[in-house]
């Protein structure tokens, strides 16, 4: 692409991300050698006025340094509309925070400006129960808070993980068999008591191969998953919670559900889309701020952050 590119990323506090292995970082860098202008903002920076949305944005220069990763530049109250593109990277917790950031984004999006991953879009897939609308592709499922419904369910199953719907990276996620002595208290703590609903899937031993990142980037399919494979003694392949990241190259199964959500979702404005597949079932569909992109290309050379800029260049033609 000829013409340089303004992009303003909505991100964390930028001393709070990791370099090594931020894949927001990655993704600036890589549109930075590509010749494009960055920025970053804060969400809680974000306003409406006389109709229209702005925020303060922080020119920045990214660098190859893990340490000091960036060099800052201007910085400037300027509507969205002087982007060429906004990437919304923020990370959850997806409260009523986030989903007024995707109320205030929609605006922009009325009023000119490209945002990805499409805010109506983020805020109408919840991560967890997106899947709900693919149950071909998914593992016996129960969406309630009731815990006569979760304790069946767990009865009929006899092994089952529970998780809460606003959850990330692990947190709060348990495996329950039907002889579980505390299994009263885990419904109950996870349902605040029946006010808070959940969701409860059959456990899938495949777990211990991993729990498999595949990336779609505008549409497209990336070849290679990252296994979040568990260490001893845990359910959870979650790198937040100690799983060892290996890559892998996607096997027939999840090339299947990945082609199949690919168009769908790209179609709905969702530019990078991070799915979890255990054992050829989809059990997560991620749009907030998908990850996993240094770690595929450290290990297998293929650059996402790379295939990202491509796919946002296309975009912004």
């Amino acid at each position: 692409m000829s013409r340089s590119l303004k992009l303003a990323f909505i991100l964390d506090p930028l001393d709070k991300l990791k370099a090594y292995k931020d894949s927001s970082i990655a993704m600036m860098r890589a549109a930075a050698a590509r010749g494009h202008s960055v920025f970053a903002i804060r969400r809680e920076a974000l306003s409406w006025c006389d109709g229209v949305v702005a925020a303060r944005a922080l020119a920045i220069s990214p660098t190859d340094d893990d340490h000091d990763w960036y060099v800052a530049g201007d910085e400037a109250v300027l509507p969205l509309t002087a982007f060429d593109a906004v990437i919304m990277r923020q990370d959850p917790p997806f409260d009523f925070e986030y989903v007024t950031a995707t109320w205030l984004l929609e605006r922009a999006v009325a009023g000119g400006a490209r945002v990805f991953n499409d805010p109506r879009a983020i805020r109408d897939h919840s991560e967890k129960l997106a899947i709900c609308e693919f149950p071909q592709l998914i593992a016996t499922t129960l969406v309630a808070r009731d815990a006569v419904d979760v304790h069946a369910f767990i009865d009929e199953l006899g092994d089952v993980i529970l998780k809460p719907l606003d959850g990330m990276g692990g947190s709060q996620i348990f495996r329950v068999r039907a002889d579980d002595p505390n299994r009263n208290v885990i419904v109950e703590t996870l349902t605040h008591d029946g006010v808070r609903t959940i969701m409860a899937q059959r456990y899938l031993p495949a777990i211990a191969e991993g729990d498999k990142r595949v990336l779609i980037v505008g549409g497209e399919v990336v070849p290679y998953s990252l296994a979040r494979i568990p260490k001893a003694g845990e359910t959870r392949g979650n790198l937040a919670a100690g799983g060892r990241g290996v890559a892998m190259a996607l096997t027939a199964r999840e090339r299947e559900i990945a082609e199949c959500l690919a168009p769908i979702l790209w179609a709905r404005g969702l530019l990078v889309v991070g799915l979890d597949v255990i054992g050829g079932h989809l059990t997560e569909i991620n749009v907030t701020s998908p990850t996993c992109f240094v770690e595929i290309e450290a290990q297998t050379g293929f650059s996402i952050a790379a295939l990202f800029v491509d796919k946002l260049e296309q975009a912004c033609i």
